[in-house]
């Protein structure tokens, strides 16, 4: 019989289009509503398929306190969602909740 060998599965090695990166946070935004460490991991996702280096550059972060904030570990600043959410060309949006 032979051995079965898994890997972990990482979700930032199949984010390649901006398209692709978008509609991920987009699912977790929905699913993951009032969690915003969930929000915080995905937009970690994002970040480390961009290049975390590259990102933090353009949040005007380092890239340690950068990991550290999208861990998912803590729920960072509503400022550094939107440093972030800017250094990787993306945008959020707001619509009204059915109901």
């Amino acid at each position: 019989m032979s051995k079965t060998t898994t890997t972990r599965y990482d979700v930032a090695e199949h984010l390649r289009t901006p398209e692709e990166m978008a509609a991920y946070l987009e699912a977790c935004l929905e699913d993951g509503a009032g969690d915003a460490a969930r929000v915080a991991k995905a937009l970690g996702d994002i970040a480390r398929a961009k290049g975390m280096a590259q990102v933090a550059r353009g949040a005007g972060l380092s890239r340690e306190s950068l990991y550290k904030a999208l861990s998912g570990d803590r729920s960072p600043s509503f400022d550094t969602i939107l440093k972030v959410v800017g250094a990787l060309g993306l945008k959020l949006h707001a619509q009204s909740a059915p109901g």
